[in-house]
């Protein structure tokens, strides 16, 4: 019975010390931020890539125009972001793809594929109304992971 009591206290007590520092900035994690231009995502509130531990986290990054030019231009912002980290594509687990016409990124996608080297993230295409950018054809966010 004495353990039991014992522990539902230490329970309690690690609880009420977890809500203190969190309440006093303690318990917070470590994030490293990147940004293209500080000025426009400080606006709308983001940051164009942040790493946790060993994951990175990276917004959306947008293209417009003909399809091709588009997604080349996106693909090559990712890899800028990758590179600010020491990552590749092949760092990529998941990509979701947010596009105004998912017709027109089907016909393009050996742009996005050779970026790739066939090294394949999970992935997920979805077809919307608009994006944030009004001229914007299509979004891509990823997710990847340092070894």
């Amino acid at each position: 019975m004495k353990n039991r009591v014992f522990l539902i206290l230490s329970v309690i007590s690690m609880v009420i010390s977890t809500a203190v520092n969190a309440q006093s900035g303690q318990n917070t994690i470590e994030k490293q931020k990147f940004h293209f231009g500080k000025a426009g995502e400080d606006g709308a509130g983001y940051a164009q890539a942040v790493r946790v531990g060993k994951t990175i986290y990276i917004s959306g990054t947008v293209g417009g125009g003909e399809t091709a030019s588009a997604l080349t231009n996106v693909y090559n912002g990712l890899q800028k972001t990758l590179a600010f980290y020491g990552a590749t594509f092949q760092n990529v687990v998941k990509e979701n793809l947010y596009t105004t016409n998912i017709e027109e990124i089907k016909k393009h996608n050996d742009v996005r594929k050779k970026y790739y080297n066939n090294d394949f993230p999970a992935a997920t295409w979805v077809q919307i109304q608009r994006l944030y950018e009004e001229t914007a054809l299509v979004e891509v966010e990823l997710v990847a992971v340092l070894p």
